[in-house]
C-alpha cells in the first residue's frame, strides 16, 4: 500500500458514450497538461510516492506513462503507473476526474451534462470499490453539477467530494485586475464564486488591494453605471475559456495549473483558501441540494471549513440564481 497515491481517470470508457477521437485528444492535451503541472508540487517535491493513470487507450497510455517513467530520475516519485484496469487505482489518496465529452466551441458547460453524468456512472463505482477513502477532484464540466453526480454516486461524506469549481476563474479575475491597475496577480485579492460557468458571481465588495477596497474608492464598481467598466472584467472571465477554445481548440494549461494548486494544498495539508465546489444547500440564502464555488480551507481530509462571505444583497440574489440555474438542469437528471 502505498504511502500518498494519486490516480488521474482521463478518458470514458467507449462502451458508455459514443464520441469523436477529437474528444479523446482534446482530453489528453488537458490532462497530459495536468501532468507537468502537478510534477512540481507533486512529483518533484515528494508529495506523492506513486502516480496512477487511468485511461482506455492502451497503446496511448502506455506511451505517456513510458515517457513520464523515463523521467523519474529527475524526480522523487519512483513509482508512475497507468491502466485501463481500475484495479490499479487501489489505496489512492487523491483522484482527480478528467475524464468527460469535450466543450465546444460556443457550448455550454450545462449542455455537456447528460453525456457526462453517464460517464460518471461507470467511472464513480469503480473509484469506490478500489479506493473507499480516497478525496475525489472533479475536473470535468459541468464541474458543480458533476461533482453533486460524484457525491451521489460514491456515497463520500461531502468533505471527500471537491469540485475544482471558480478556483481557475478566480485566478483570470486577478491576472485581469492585475492588468489593469498595472500590479501582479498575487497583490489583487477578488473571488468569483458560485458556478464555474455563466452565472457565476464576481464579489464586488470584497475586491481590494492591500487591504483597500475598491468598491470603496469606486461605489459604481462593476454596475452600468461604473465609467472604469470594471463589469466588462467578469466578462472576460466568463468568456474566457470559449475564447482559448476559439483561438486553440481546447483549455489546457490555466486549469492544469488550478488543480496542481489544489492538489498540493490537499497533500501538503497547506489549510489555504481555495474557490472549490462544494454543497452550499442552507448556506446565503440557497435552498437547493446543489454544489456551488464558495471559499473553503482545503487540508488533507479534504474540505475542512467552509469561510461563509460577507455578501450584499444583491450578490447573494446572484448566487440565488446561480443554484436556481444548476438546480433546474440537475433535477431533471437520471442517476
Amino acid at each position: 500500500k502505498p504511502k500518498t497515491k494519486i490516480t488521474i481517470i482521463t478518458r470514458m470508457p467507449s462502451t458508455c458514450v459514443q464520441e469523436t477521437s477529437l474528444l479523446i485528444i482534446s482530453i489528453s492535451f488537458s490532462i497530459w497538461s495536468i501532468l507537468l503541472n502537478l510534477n512540481k508540487p507533486c512529483v518533484d517535491q515528494d508529495l506523492c510516492d506513486e502516480l496512477c493513470l487511468i485511461d482506455v487507450m492502451e497503446e496511448k497510455l502506455k506511451g505517456e506513462v513510458m515517457d513520464l517513467q523515463h523521467g523519474s530520475l529527475f524526480c522523487k516519485t519512483h513509482k508512475i503507473v497507468g491502466d485501463k484496469d481500475y484495479s490499479t487505482t487501489a489505496h489512492s489518496k487523491v483522484v482527480v476526474i478528467t475524464a468527460g465529452a469535450r466543450q465546444q466551441e460556443g457550448e455550454s458547460r450545462l449542455n455537456l451534462v447528460q453525456r457526462n453524468v453517464n460517464i460518471f456512472k461507470f467511472i464513480i463505482p469503480q473509484i469506490v470499490k478500489y479506493s473507499p477513502n480516497a478525496i475525489l477532484l472533479v475536473v470535468s464540466n459541468p464541474v458543480d453539477i458533476l461533482t453533486y453526480v460524484a457525491w451521489k454516486l460514491s456515497g463520500f461524506p461531502r468533505h471527500r467530494v471537491i469540485g475544482s469549481g471558480t478556483n481557475l476563474d478566480s485566478g483570470r479575475f486577478r491576472h485581469l485586475m492585475g492588468e489593469k491597475l498595472h500590479l501582479h496577480p498575487s497583490s489583487c485579492h477578488g473571488w468569483i464564486i458560485g458556478e464555474h460557468g455563466d452565472s457565476s458571481v464576481p464579489v464586488w465588495s470584497g475586491v481590494n488591494v492591500a487591504g483597500v477596497s475598491l468598491k470603496g474608492l469606486n461605489p459604481h464598481m462593476g454596475t452600468d453605471a461604473d465609467k472604469e467598466d470594471w463589469k466588462h472584467l467578469h466578462k472576460m472571465v466568463v468568456d474566457g475559456a470559449y475564447e482559448v477554445i476559439k483561438l486553440k481548440g481546447y483549455t489546457s494549461w490555466a486549469i492544469g495549473m488550478s488543480v496542481a494548486d489544489l492538489v498540493e494544498s490537499i497533500l501538503k495539508n497547506l489549510h489555504k483558501v481555495h474557490p472549490v465546489s462544494t454543497l452550499v444547500q442552507g448556506m446565503h440564502g440557497v435552498k437547493d441540494e446543489v454544489f456551488l464555488s464558495v471559499p473553503c480551507v482545503l487540508g488533507n481530509s479534504g474540505l475542512t471549513d467552509v469561510i461563509h462571505m460577507t455578501l450584499k444583497p444583491e450578490e447573494e440574489k446572484q448566487l440565488i440564481n446561480s443554484a436556481e440555474t444548476l438546480w433546474g438542469v440537475q433535477k431533471d437528471l437520471t442517476l
